[in-house]
């Protein structure tokens, strides 16, 4: 694994924007816009990198399932903050019944300096992002740039294959919307949504489009509707469970559940079960079920113990998003339980190449390695500040 500078391609804002990737640039604290999509740099990878790396993110997602699995036999979930008993049977019956409900994708964050064992920093299960520039935005780059080189990428491919295999768990003869929060303002969530209905369309999938707030209630017959009254039986929402199961129409979601059973109204993409999995419980849990696994870090939910008097800790909000209400403890510190409900995971600094912290995204679509994204930033937590570099495999 090695970083390297070059120049960017003349256009190159415009041609990412062409291929999907509507925010190249982000803008900071100071109002000055600077560059999200940051081809001045690139990573290089060795092939037996990439597919030691595979093997290890499809270890950890086996690892996680079985973490979820014991989630819901012992009923832990009160540890992951779901304390309301709906909420909890909603996960359980998802659970069992997940063999009949459509789970597409997922992304494992590591850490990795390219000499010890990947890290698994956190699994974002549920609502993923950084997409359209793993799967397009990159793979273009290197055609550009490297032709007849190769990349740490089968997403789109894999994603077509996925909707295509799941095609069938979809209630038939209804269209599968695809919905974001016209919240957004930075339009990522836009941008992802589109592109994974792409790749269902690609599927032969019927798909329609939505944002979540024009999601409407039927109150005759108690249905979700589209804004033209249409029912919505199947969607999929890049938008948390945590609030859909939270939000005015939380009971109207659990009452019309489409659980797998066929038996409710709606059908969920994500699934329910995917909350056990975009918790960062998960970690803590991991660490009783395999602890000392070279690709896992000690990580508690009652505070940060020896760590920290050892290593140092940091502190992520359960339901944390984008580097969010993380703190990092250096060793020595006087230990700390904060208020909020908290997984404590031993402080493991990003590696820095040229100065840049780096994180990697590892994909998994269903059960699989599926590709690579890499993000740098200037602090040791990785936040919306975060720049997006490509890689190549040499």
């Amino acid at each position: 694994m090695e970083r390297h500078t070059t120049t960017p391609r003349p256009g190159w804002q415009q041609t990412v924007e062409e291929q999907g990737l509507i925010y190249p640039l982000t803008r900071h604290p100071d109002g000055s816009l600077r560059p999200y999509w940051d081809e001045s740099a690139y990573y290089a990878f060795t092939l037996d990198e990439v597919e030691a790396l595979e093997e290890v993110v499809e270890e950890l997602h086996r690892m996680c399932l079985a973490a979820a699995g014991h989630i819901v036999t012992a009923g832990r979930f009160a540890d992951l903050g779901i304390t309301d008993p709906r909420v909890a049977e909603a996960v359980a019956e998802a659970w069992h019944r997940r063999a009949e409900l459509p789970s597409v994708y997922g992304r494992f964050d590591l850490r990795y300096d390219g000499t010890g064992p990947a890290k698994l920093l956190e699994y974002n299960a549920d609502t993923p992002t950084s997409l359209v520039e793993a799967a397009s935005a990159q793979w273009f780059w290197m055609e550009d740039r490297f032709p007849g080189a190769d990349q740490w990428n089968s997403l789109h491919e894999r994603l077509v294959a996925a909707w295509s295999k799941q095609a069938g768990l979809l209630p038939p003869g209804a269209p599968l919307y695809f919905a974001h929060s016209s919240a957004d303002e930075l339009g990522e969530d836009l941008m992802t949504v589109a592109y994974l209905k792409e790749t269902a369309e690609q599927a032969g999938l019927d798909t329609d489009w939505i944002s979540m707030e024009e999601i409407g209630w039927d109150t005759l017959s108690g249905r979700f509707v589209d804004n033209n009254l249409r029912f919505m039986r199947a969607v999929f929402k890049l938008y948390p469970w945590e609030w859909l199961t939270a939000d005015r129409f939380a009971g109207h979601v659990l009452d019309t559940l489409d659980n797998g059973g066929g038996t409710g109204s709606t059908l969920w993409i994500e699934p329910a079960w995917k909350m056990l999995l975009s918790n960062k419980a998960l970690l803590a849990i991991l660490w009783e079920l395999y602890p000392g696994h070279p690709n896992l870090l000690p990580a508690h939910l009652d505070g940060p113990r020896d760590l920290a008097t050892t290593t140092g800790w940091v502190a992520k909000p359960l339901l944390g998003r984008e580097g969010e209400g993380v703190t990092v403890h250096e060793p020595g510190t006087a230990p700390v339980v904060r208020e909020e409900p908290c997984c404590y995971q031993q402080f493991a600094p990003l590696p820095a190449f040229d100065g840049n912290h780096v994180v990697l995204g590892a994909w998994v679509v269903e059960n699989e390695s599926a590709g690579l994204g890499i993000r740098e930033s200037s602090g040791l937590i990785t936040d919306e500040y975060a720049r997006f570099v490509p890689h190549v495999i040499l």
